[in-house]
């Protein structure tokens, strides 16, 4: 009984000690395996010459003038979460700067000449990324405006014609709204916040939580993260090399040579006076997205102008 007892204690070592060897046998292959596909990534990007960095937020940091207080942790987090966010979605990126050189020589001047900051241009790009799109507001345009706003600022909207989308009057009454509650709120920060909560809203925030700065503020997540996204849209657009854009001058898109045409009468068919200038009905809209319908009742007989591609740059109408 004793022997039996021995053969047994025998074989319970031999299989303990077996396992322990296949345990380390594994151990080791599957280190080994983890440190292969370590080599596997490095030597991968060392091929693409690619990586994922974090991003450098620049220390003099300010919108429209006025600096952001980025010795605040969690102004700093927002901060860098915009930056990240902005910069790592480089097909939008690229976008916003082709479109950049081909609208700001429009934005710039009105901006000045109104006495608002230059960095408001970044607000329309946030807003609409400078393509005439339409909130599920009802918010139209590259400013998103609504409608009881344009007409409340003289733009005409109606069915044949919505001045939303013209984008010279259109900034003219963003600039009209801005300074407007400049004048109320203090700072371009929080007017910038107001442009997009509303100034209701901005200031119903600041009265419950008796708080008067931007950065003071418990907003709702969209207004929270508005003015630190224009701050990172504008610096990615101003230099794009910084954060790793290889782009041309020739890469960004171009604007048309154009003259101007008066009209003051109905118009019945768009696409007939269109080929008048030899040009088709859609580089017309193109170049006049504020006409809305394919006519032009005009019974009041207002004067409008309507711009008109030079020849050359576009196909001929046929």
């Amino acid at each position: 009984m004793k022997n039996i007892k021995n053969i047994f204690a025998v074989i319970g070592f031999l299989f303990v000690m077996a396992s322990l060897v296949y345990a380390v046998q594994n151990s080791d292959a599957e280190a080994a395996l983890v440190a292969a596909s370590e080599n596997v990534v490095d030597e991968n990007t060392a091929d693409v010459g690619y990586k994922i960095s974090a991003i450098d937020i620049p220390e003099d940091l300010n919108f429209a003038g006025e600096a952001v207080p980025l010795d605040d942790p969690e102004v700093l987090e927002r901060v860098d979460r915009e930056f990240l966010v902005n910069t790592y979605w480089q097909s939008n990126a690229i976008l916003l700067m082709k479109r950049a050189h081909k609208y700001f020589p429009i934005i710039e001047p009105i901006l000045a000449k109104n006495g608002i900051p230059n960095d408001f241009k970044y607000l329309a790009v946030a807003e609409s990324g400078l393509q005439n799109v339409v909130s599920p507001a009802g918010a139209t345009g590259f400013w998103q405006i609504m409608r009881a706003t344009a007409r409340e600022y003289g733009l005409e909207v109606n069915e044949n014609v919505d001045e939303r989308y013209h984008i010279e009057k259109s900034t003219q009454v963003a600039c009209d709204y801005l300074n407007k509650w400049k004048k109320r709120f203090g700072t371009w920060t929080l007017t910038a916040a107001a442009y997009n909560a509303g100034p209701g809203g901005i200031q119903k925030y600041m009265d419950i939580q008796k708080a008067n700065d931007y950065y003071d503020l418990l907003l709702n997540p969209e207004t929270s993260r508005y003015v630190f996204r224009i701050m990172a849209i504008k610096e990615i657009v101003s230099n794009p090399a910084k954060y790793g854009f290889d782009v041309a001058k020739e890469d960004f898109y171009q604007a048309v040579p154009t003259f101007t045409v008066e009209v003051d009468e109905p118009i019945g068919n768009w696409a007939d006076f269109a080929q008048q200038y030899e040009i088709s009905y859609k580089v017309l809209k193109r170049h006049n997205p504020w006409l809305r319908e394919p006519h032009l009742n005009n019974a009041s007989r207002k004067k409008y102008t309507i711009e008109i591609p030079n020849k050359g740059y576009y196909r001929e109408s046929k």
